[in-house]
């Protein structure tokens, strides 16, 4: 399975992107799919994660400003980034818990997008 993930770039405070991430390769099924960020000096954290049923759970830093959504036809995730501040700079990686048969499942990783925030 592979994570392609796009949609990061530089724009100013209190403007908008929108990342994506296609997972693609031996997919029964995807369970979890997220979007998790690292910023220069700190520890990898959650931004926000969407279950196959549509349920939603954001990081407190985030939450009123960025919209976690996926495509199951797709197989693909976004997360639509609002009203951004310098703080959201970081690296963000797309996460998904996939199930390439009925008996095996894990964790995978997207290679990373660079979103930079000026102020």
């Amino acid at each position: 399975v592979q994570l392609q993930a796009s949609g990061g770039g530089l724009v100013q405070a209190e403007g908008s992107l929108r990342l994506s991430c296609a997972a693609s390769g031996t997919i029964f099924s995807i369970n979890r799919m997220g979007w998790y960020r690292q910023a220069p000096g700190k520890q990898r954290e959650l931004v926000a994660t969407i279950t196959s049923g549509g349920s939603t759970n954001y990081a407190e830093s985030v939450k009123g400003r960025f919209t976690i959504s996926r495509d199951n036809a797709k197989n693909t995730v976004y997360l639509q980034m609002n009203s951004l501040k310098p703080e959201d700079t970081a690296v963000y990686y797309c996460n998904t818990f996939v199930y390439s048969s009925i008996t095996y499942a894990r964790d995978y990783w997207g290679q990373g997008t660079q979103v930079t925030v000026s102020s």
